[in-house]
C-alpha cells in the first residue's frame, strides 16, 4: 500500500510539473497580450482565461470532454493523427494546465504592468528589435511574477479533481493524489484518504509558501 501511494504522489508531482510547462507559452504570451495591449475584444479575451476560476470544475471537465471527444473539433483532429487523449495521462495533464492557466495568467501580467517601460523603450532606440526586447529586458524584469504563477499554477494542478475524474477517470495509469483521496474516502479507506490528504497538503504548502515568497509586491519593477 504504502508503496502505491508513492506512486500516486510521484504520478501526481510529474503531472503537474508537465501541466506547469504546458501552461507556460500561452500563459506568459496571454499575460503579456494583457498587459501591454488594448483591443477589440479585451474584455472577453481576459473573461474567457479568467473562466476556469469560476466555473464548476466538472463543468470545466464536460467541456474538456466534449472538445476531446471523437466527435469534438480537437478530438476529432487528434483521432485522424492516431492520437489518444481521454482518459489517458495525456488527459491528465491537460485538465490541469486548463485549470492552473487562469492563475498563471493573473501573475504573471501583474509582473509585466509592474514593469518600468523605461528600460524596454532603451533598448528599442538601441535597435534591439520588439522580440529581443522582450527575451532579453521584459522577460527577465518578470521574472519573480512568472516563478510566482508557475508556482501558483502547478499548486493549482496538483488539487485538481473535478475536470480530472471525467476527462482520466481513476484508471491504474491516470489516479492523481486528489483522485486518491475521493476513491479511498468512497470506499471507507480513512488510513489511505488520511495519507494522500497529509501529502496533498504537504506539496501544496510547499509549493504556495515558494509562490508567495516570490510574488512579493512591487511598486515598480527596473533594472538591479
Amino acid at each position: 500500500m504504502e508503496s502505491e501511494l508513492l506512486v500516486i504522489s510521484l504520478r501526481t508531482v510529474g503531472l503537474a510539473l508537465v501541466a506547469t510547462i504546458l501552461m507556460l507559452p500561452p500563459g506568459i504570451a496571454l499575460a503579456w497580450l494583457l498587459a501591454r495591449k488594448r483591443f477589440p475584444g479585451r474584455a472577453l479575451v481576459e473573461t474567457l482565461v479568467s473562466l476556469p476560476l469560476v466555473l464548476p470544475p466538472v463543468a470545466t471537465g464536460l467541456l474538456l470532454l466534449q472538445l476531446l471527444g471523437r466527435r469534438g473539433a480537437l478530438g476529432a483532429l487528434l483521432d485522424g493523427l492516431g492520437v489518444e487523449v481521454l482518459f489517458t495521462w495525456k488527459a491528465v495533464v491537460v485538465a490541469m494546465a486548463v485549470m492552473g492557466l487562469p492563475l498563471l495568467v493573473r501573475s504573471v501580467r501583474a509582473g509585466f504592468e509592474q514593469i518600468d517601460r523605461r528600460y524596454e523603450q532603451i533598448a528599442g532606440t538601441l535597435g534591439a528589435p520588439p522580440l529581443k526586447v522582450f527575451l532579453t529586458v521584459s522577460l527577465p524584469l518578470c521574472r519573480r511574477s512568472l516563478l510566482a504563477g508557475a508556482l501558483l499554477g502547478f499548486s493549482r494542478a496538483l488539487g485538481e479533481f473535478g475536470a480530472t475524474i471525467l476527462v482520466a477517470g481513476s484508471l491504474p495509469g491516470t489516479r492523481t493524489v486528489a483522485v486518491g483521496i475521493y476513491n479511498a474516502t468512497v470506499i471507507g479507506d480513512d488510513a489511505t484518504a488520511f495519507s494522500l490528504l497529509l501529502m496533498s497538503v504537504g506539496l501544496a504548502f510547499g509549493a504556495l509558501f515558494l509562490s508567495n515568497r516570490f510574488a512579493a509586491p512591487r511598486t515598480s519593477v527596473g533594472l538591479s
